[in-house]
């Protein structure tokens, strides 16, 4: 029952993710904007990352620099989701007893990775509504909320951090830092 209720939510945000992105992707390219997404990943910290992910994306030819803010915010959405259930999917599969710290450890991330795709939803929604400054915030937030994963591991000096995580770590916090960038670019056109 929860299966079917996590897969219809993902699938409903991931149906709002595609009609935001057609929705606000303009109709005709004008001259010069051909190379939009090096111009905008410019303007990030994470440059590879940036112009890789927009260009994996079938829209971003087609996209504005919101459109492209958007595209960036799902990938986020995704790895934080994917991440999740990583974790959530970590949880079941521990079965001894004496690790029930470990269980504890890991829905807590789960939970915060969840937190981190809920947070990456509402910064979804302030670009829908040009709301920059509060779409920052909730990509902040989004950033942040790894952090308290890390935090729980450390709590329990015999649990060390799993290198796979760390790097699920990094890679949202590298991706916030790209849809960062691009809303600091709003930010100054506006």
């Amino acid at each position: 029952m929860a299966s079917s209720t996590c897969s219809s939510s993902s699938f409903s945000l991931l149906l709002s993710i595609a009609l935001f992105i057609s929705f606000f992707r303009p109709p005709v390219l004008v001259n010069g904007d051909a190379d939009l997404i090096q111009r905008t990943c410019k303007s990030t910290k994470h440059y590879d990352l940036c112009v890789s992910s927009l260009k994996s994306d079938p829209t971003s030819p087609k996209a504005d620099t919101k459109g492209l803010a958007a595209i960036m915010v799902g990938v986020g959405i995704a790895n934080a989701t994917a991440t999740s259930s990583y974790l959530s999917s970590q949880v079941t599969s521990i079965n001894a007893s004496d690790m029930q710290v470990l269980k504890k450890v890991f829905k807590e991330c789960a939970d915060k990775y969840s937190n981190s795709g809920n947070s990456l939803q509402s910064a979804f929604q302030d670009i829908a509504a040009e709301s920059y400054d509060y779409a920052y915030m909730h990509v902040m937030a989004a950033a942040d909320y790894p952090n308290a994963c890390h935090s729980a591991f450390k709590r329990y000096g015999a649990l060390s951090y799993p290198p796979d995580l760390a790097a699920r770590e990094d890679g949202l916090k590298r991706i916030c830092d790209v849809v960062l960038g691009i809303i600091d670019l709003m930010l100054a056109d506006k």
